[in-house]
């Protein structure tokens, strides 16, 4: 296959095969098989099949000082572990995040079972193999009897865990996100576990975000209680539903979760948002655990 540049930009620059201590400015340059930092000093080359992680927005401790936001990926060569830094403007940064896994999971073949669960109920799903398409914001299983499409930003929960699918136990991602106001869980499993890793971190690119921000909430029982409540209806209810003391007291509470923007009012009543969807997945498996 030709090789070619998929994205090419001005950034600052680090990593293990450069010698200066400290980022530089550097040109970067991406096609399907290797990511090059060009820089004055010196040029680094990452070979896109030694990749394990990619880590957005997360800067190591001793490049905190330097980078305020950036890509870390991580590869091996030969036994050795490396990493390289790159930061550029934001259009840059969206397109290079985008291109990087495409490149890395773009002729991937990983086996699913969708849905796995709806709601809270199991489902007799098949255990299929599928291929991974990604877009903007999205990723599809494809070349399955049943294809589907998973929105970044309806993903809900996140586990790795190890799963048995198609007879093999292996390394797998459980999530869930929302379809049509319902939560569903899919399971997927591929047979490298670097590609696996780098999978589950393009499905978490919104949910980390949204995770962080949730984190500095802290709900009262109240909140909780009424949270719980809907969830348990399936996801939509009226204020009857959810009562379970003063009903002006029960209002003020819907109030603010309406204010936090956990709780909308859908067609039949209030209905949980996906933060507050997250809320009550945290809250539930904090419980069970």
């Amino acid at each position: 296959m030709e090789e070619s540049i998929v994205a090419d930009f001005v950034g600052r620059v680090h990593a293990t095969d450069l010698t200066s201590d400290e980022p530089v400015t550097g040109r970067v340059l991406l096609s399907q098989r290797r990511l090059v930092l060009a820089t004055d000093d010196g040029t680094a080359t990452v070979p896109l099949a030694g990749v394990f992680d990619v880590v957005v927005g997360t800067v190591p401790g001793d490049l905190r000082s330097f980078f305020s936001d950036s890509v870390t990926v991580a590869y091996e060569r030969g036994d050795e572990r490396r990493t390289a830094l790159v930061e550029g403007e934001p259009d840059d940064m969206d397109r290079f995040v985008r291109l990087l896994f495409k490149a890395l999971l773009g002729s991937v073949t990983v086996t699913v079972r969708h849905p796995a669960k709806v709601g809270g109920r199991v489902t007799d799903a098949s255990d299929h193999a599928a291929s991974v398409r990604l877009s903007a914001g999205a990723i599809r299983f494809v070349d399955c009897p049943d294809p589907f499409e998973v929105d970044l930003s309806a993903v809900i929960d996140y586990e790795r865990t190890e799963r048995t699918l198609a007879g093999t136990r292996r390394p797998a991602l459980v999530f869930r996100h929302v379809v049509d106001s319902r939560t569903v869980t899919s399971i997927t499993t591929v047979s490298s576990e670097r590609t696996l890793n780098v999978l589950g971190r393009y499905l978490k690119l919104e949910y980390d975000e949204v995770l962080e921000e949730l984190q500095s909430f802290d709900p009262t029982e109240e909140q909780i209680e009424i949270l719980v409540s809907i969830y348990s209806t399936g996801g939509e209810a009226n204020i009857a539903d959810v009562v379970t003391g003063d009903v002006t007291q029960t209002s003020m509470v819907l109030d603010t979760l309406r204010d936090e923007e956990l709780v909308v009012d859908g067609e039949s009543g209030a209905t949980l948002t996906r933060r507050g969807q997250m809320i009550v997945t945290s809250y539930l498996e904090s419980v069970n655990a």
